[in-house]
């Protein structure tokens, strides 16, 4: 990849981030100077972030060991086609495992937006 392109990329994802945050700020000086406390939007807001977040890697590794299992059965069962019933018993066993994670990922991202523990901590749950 080009530096050229790159910087365009990160400047493109830069504004693309930061853009809400200015128009939120323009829309909440009013707000601001009558007295409006603003702590559970900000809190809420977080968690859908992190709840994204959280659900963004957890499918990117699921995907990625997923696609290893895969390929790696694929490949033995091209080398030794007499050991498929193994390989595949195996292989079933290992994207299983691998599942979890995104199944995990799922439940911390369910966690965060519907029964926050943190919102009671900070008193606005």
């Amino acid at each position: 990849m080009k530096k050229s392109f790159a910087y365009a990329l990160l400047s493109m994802l830069f504004v693309l981030v930061s853009a809400p945050f200015v128009f939120a700020a323009a829309e909440a000086a009013p707000a601001a100077a009558a007295g409006i406390d603003y702590t559970k939007a900000i809190a809420v807001g977080c968690a859908l972030l992190g709840a994204g977040i959280a659900m963004g890697v957890g499918a990117v590794g699921a995907g990625l060991g997923l696609g290893q299992a895969t390929s790696g059965a694929a490949n033995a069962v091209g080398r030794n086609p007499e050991a498929q019933g193994k390989v595949m018993l195996t292989m079933m066993v290992g994207m299983a495992m691998t599942e979890s994670v995104a199944i995990y990922a799922l439940v911390i991202a369910l966690v965060m937006l519907f029964a926050n523990p943190l919102l009671k901590l900070i008193g606005i749950g």
